[in-house]
């Protein structure tokens, strides 16, 4: 699985992004998919993840109520809609895939539990 993440730009707060991770040479729409941040000198931080087929979804507390992760279609391409954006939200943002299927809404947000990892998508929030 190869995942190509992009929508990464520099907004002003309040503004809004919307980051896409698409997949390529297999399909993942049956395995957890997340996104992750890691700001400089910071550890990878959660953000999001979905499950199969569109749900369910999981949210960390920092970015609940502000980014929606969702899926387009077929599954293998999966969004992060960000609005209300601030200075510390501002870092590089990676995609994820699981190579594991898990049974009913768990969904895994460590970075240990993710095999496939795209490429960063730089994020800067500055007025």
């Amino acid at each position: 699985v190869q995942l190509q993440a992009s929508g990464g730009g520099a907004v002003q707060p309040g503004d809004s992004l919307r980051l896409s991770c698409a997949a390529s040479g297999h399909t993942y729409s049956s395995r957890p998919t997340a996104w992750f941040r890691q700001a400089p000198g910071k550890e990878r931080e959660f953000l999001a993840a979905i499950g199969w087929s569109g749900g369910p979804k999981l949210y960390a507390s920092s970015v609940k109520g502000r980014f929606t992760i969702s899926r387009h279609g077929a599954g293998d391409t999966v969004y992060l809609q960000m609005n209300s954006l601030r200075p510390e939200d501002s870092a590089d943002y990676y995609c994820a895939a699981s190579g594991t299927s898990y049974s009913g809404d768990y969904l895994p947000s460590e970075t240990y539990q993710y095999d496939y990892w795209g490429q960063g998508t730089q994020v800067t929030v500055s007025s």
